[in-house]
């Protein structure tokens, strides 16, 4: 029968071709592409109050996404690094990648507004904190007038140590302000303008209390264990700048330019990373090494008062950072210790 099709009994047959004689293969079928399903634009109404008065700041209507710069169109005065928006009054500040429907938040959405205060890039922080220290300590090893009697103005140490001291402090105070300018990537541009003064007293305070003692005529070296005492101490102070350094470099390539991408920290080819296997923060730790060493070498008591307090310190830090790991990665791993191998 010469006809394309037969239709039997409500059925409907091709007739006999290609594919359906054995030996004949079969045209390929084009089947129509399935349409992708377009996504529902989902707008916002956003209304901005004061975190304290409570007072209405702005209304936003058709918003998709939340931008601090919506609010620098309003009030010039706070610029977007001034900015602190939240979902509640005293809650955590909202970071800037979050997205307005991935928040617990309806189509009308209110937001808490907190001026930070005047910012400062972290850049110039770092470099006014360790600057002051550098300068300020050659200032004393130099003896310029006005810090110890006139007779000994621009006047040298006889002792080794003291020009060895000088050297140690002033290096480490350089490698800070390099790995600044090249080493260093922030995950945050600013920190408070306020925190600047209270942090460079603390760094400009300790370094000239140490310079003057450690550079003072009057200043004994150690006598207990004398160049020994030294030597070790000196050992030990660059091989802990090494190892500070070493963990800089690997947790500055943990994070590519110009992201905020989090990744927990491994060691690397260099055996100075090493100590990633047992601690959460190993800058700390060498830093502290690093004082340590300098504190046996001039075997003064502002030195191992500064190595306490910022023992101290960096515990804090490197604890706080050490509970972040563990609420952000589930597979951490569980034998580290934040700063103190098995202890701390």
């Amino acid at each position: 029968v010469d006809m394309d099709t037969i239709v039997l009994e409500g059925a409907t047959h091709k007739k006999a071709g290609p594919g359906s004689v054995p030996g004949v293969p079969a045209p390929p079928v084009k089947r129509p592409k399935a349409k992708k399903a377009k996504k529902a634009v989902v707008f916002f109404e956003v209304e901005i109050l004061d975190a304290k008065t409570k007072d209405k700041l702005c209304f936003l209507d058709k918003v998709r996404r939340l931008h601090k710069y919506w609010c620098v169109c309003v009030y010039p005065q706070w610029y977007a690094a001034r900015q602190s928006i939240r979902l509640d009054p005293k809650g955590k500040s909202l970071k800037d990648e979050d997205v307005l429907q991935h928040l617990p938040v309806g189509t009308t959405a209110t937001f808490y507004f907190r001026d930070l205060g005047a910012q400062i890039s972290w850049v110039t922080v770092f470099l006014t904190e360790y600057g002051g220290p550098l300068l300020l300590y050659l200032m004393f090893y130099f003896r310029v007038p006005f810090i110890y009697a006139p007779k000994y103005d621009f006047t040298t140490s006889k002792h080794w140590v003291v020009h060895l001291a000088c050297m140690c402090h002033s290096f480490h105070y350089l490698k800070r302000l390099l790995e600044t300018l090249f080493v260093h990537r922030f995950s945050h541009g600013t920190m408070p303008l306020r925190n600047i003064f209270k942090n460079c007293t603390y760094y400009w305070g300790f370094a000239a209390w140490m310079a003057y003692y450690i550079n003072h005529p009057l200043y004994t070296p150690p006598t207990i264990y004398g160049e020994q005492q030294v030597r070790i101490a000196l050992i030990i102070f660059l091989f802990c700048q090494v190892g500070n350094f070493s963990i800089h470099i690997a947790l500055r390539n943990l994070r590519p330019p110009g992201s905020k991408t989090r990744k927990i920290p491994y060691p690397t080819k260099n055996p100075f990373t090493w100590i990633f296997l047992l601690v959460s923060c190993p800058n700390y730790t060498y830093e502290l090494g690093s004082w340590f060493g300098f504190t046996l070498m001039t075997q003064c008591l502002p030195v191992a008062f500064f190595t306490a307090v910022g023992f101290i310190q960096m515990t804090v830090w490197a604890k706080g950072k050490h509970r972040s790991y563990l609420k952000e990665f589930r597979d951490y791993p569980p034998l580290r210790s934040p700063i103190l191998p098995f202890v701390l």
